[in-house]
């Protein structure tokens, strides 16, 4: 969910410029239920199946540890995984994006620590201490990780305190805060794909 307010609202307004129309479409669960989480390459390829004859193009914006069966592949394993299992005779490939963000998408929002301030509740200087703390510790906010214990979600929970961080209510918000250029600049991954997406509208 977290993902896909983020496409609503970012993204979309970002490639307007570009002439391109972007929006979310939320993976289903098995159940039929509109929830993201539990994926894996087969569901993800399915759904994607499924969607494609519906838009002229189509990209994946899935975290690396929301993938169950992602075992010791790397986010550009599957990614290729995922594009290898698409049926060649369906679809044009040029226009299909399968895209992992590293570890998960609150990296992306290390990019610059001064926008959680945003989040007002349990925000204090201590706090911005914290989160500066965190993203010197690595080399670019995509490189922030140390196993399903330490992502960054779980990171920015911990910092924040019980009750005062809401992942999907606050982290969009702090992406818009920090607007989708910072990000490319301090995360050449997901700055790669962007340049790709933009690559669609020219």
């Amino acid at each position: 969910m977290t993902e896909m307010e983020f496409v609503r609202t970012c993204m979309s307004r970002y490639f307007m410029g570009n002439g391109l129309n972007v929006f979310p479409v939320l993976l289903q669960a098995p159940s039929g239920g509109h929830r993201g989480g539990r994926v894996t390459v087969q569901r993800l390829v399915k759904f994607m199946s499924h969607q494609y004859h519906q838009t002229d193009r189509m990209t994946t914006l899935v975290d690396f540890y929301g993938f169950q069966d992602r075992g010791a592949r790397s986010c550009e394993q599957l990614e290729q995984d995922i594009g290898e299992q698409l049926p060649e005779s369906k679809y044009d490939k040029r226009f299909v994006l399968p895209y992992v963000q590293v570890h998960e998408f609150e990296g992306l929002l290390f990019s610059n620590p001064d926008a959680f301030k945003c989040v007002g509740d349990g925000w204090n200087q201590q706090v911005h201490e914290q989160l500066m703390a965190v993203r010197k510790d690595f080399p670019s906010p995509e490189d922030i990780n140390g196993g399903r214990q330490s992502v960054p979600s779980k990171r920015i929970l911990s910092i924040f305190g019980p009750g005062n961080y809401s992942k999907v209510v606050h982290g969009p918000l702090i992406a818009e805060v920090i607007g989708i250029d910072a990000m490319r600049k301090a995360c050449p991954r997901f700055n790669a794909w962007i340049e790709k997406i933009a690559a669609w509208g020219k």
